[in-house]
């Protein structure tokens, strides 16, 4: 019983798991979706329990995380994309979701991996919320000048940044200030990777007929959301030890350099554009799970 419960606690078993389950039965998603950000929610609030409050007394300390947040997120990421896509892309509507990607914050799931991956989880919390702060301008900008228009409504950036990044900051403060932090402190690690479950698995299972029906036509895409992932996440790894950057920091650039908000970018493109345009945010949401599930095993292989 000991391996059992061993292999249920495994981050990249129960990672993996989800991906293939979705894969294989997508039925499951009409239970499992009103339930994704409620399991976000929960891991955002665990992942953030260890941040000290005094990450948030000095001015000067939080400019240089929310600047990073901010230029990981639009100058590295988003140029890449749309560099990308004007070499790739010959097809507008898939054209327009890969514009929408570059144009849309960071995943808010950068600051739960950020925990998984033993990165610098004060330094993710601040870069994330500097980037959703900088796109208030910088998104609209990017849609008027591809697009023609100014699809992101600023309140729901900040119903985002409410709901799934200072409400979890604000309850895990109560948490640790009610001592209720130590007693979850044991589980911490198991109740996050199972909300991870819950969400990688509705969002391949949701998204599984664009990858089992027309796989080969997907490959233009793939070839994007795969330099945009595992390839520039290696080029900021190189910069970072080039320029003598701590480690964890480091795995917070890249998260950073390499996720975006992707439901976010697949529900504008869904209610702007068509499904074909959901495309892009779709397959790169699959390509960032393999990504991140990929990232913890090389770094368990690196430490043994």
């Amino acid at each position: 019983m000991k391996w059992l419960k061993r292999l249920f606690g495994n981050r990249d078993f129960i990672l993996f798991s989800a991906l293939g389950l979705g894969l294989l039965w997508g039925e499951g998603a009409q239970w499992t979706n009103p339930l994704t950000l409620p399991a976000l929610a929960v891991a955002m609030t665990l992942s953030v329990m260890g941040v000290s409050e005094a990450t948030f007394r000095s001015p000067r300390a939080l400019l240089a995380p929310a600047l990073s947040g901010i230029v990981m997120t639009y100058p590295v990421l988003g140029s890449i994309i749309l560099g990308l896509s004007s070499i790739l892309i010959r097809d507008e509507k898939l054209w327009n979701g890969f514009v929408i990607i570059a144009a849309v914050p960071p995943g808010v799931a950068v600051i739960p991996f950020t925990f998984f991956l033993n990165g610098n989880n004060s330094f993710s919390l601040i870069g994330t919320m500097g980037a959703y702060l900088g796109a208030l301008i910088i998104t609209p900008m990017i849609a008027l000048w591809f697009l023609g228009t100014s699809f992101i409504d600023p309140f729901r950036l900040f119903i985002i940044l409410a709901e799934l990044i200072l409400l979890p900051l604000v309850v895990s403060r109560v948490l640790v200030r009610t001592g209720i932090s130590k007693r979850i402190e044991p589980f911490r690690g198991t109740i996050t990777n199972w909300s991870f479950f819950v969400v990688t698995y509705t969002i391949v299972a949701l998204n599984r007929d664009v990858f089992l029906s027309h796989p080969l036509s997907m490959l233009p895409v793939a070839l994007i959301a795969l330099a945009s992932t595992f390839l520039l996440g290696w080029a900021i790894e190189g910069m970072g030890r080039l320029f003598g950057i701590h480690p964890k920091t480091v795995t917070s650039l890249v998260l950073l350099g390499t996720i975006k908000n992707y439901g976010l970018a697949g529900g504008l493109s869904l209610a702007l554009f068509s499904r074909q345009t959901a495309v892009p945010a779709t397959v790169s949401t699959i390509f960032m799970i393999v990504y991140v599930i990929w990232l913890g095993v090389r770094g368990k292989g690196q430490k043994s």
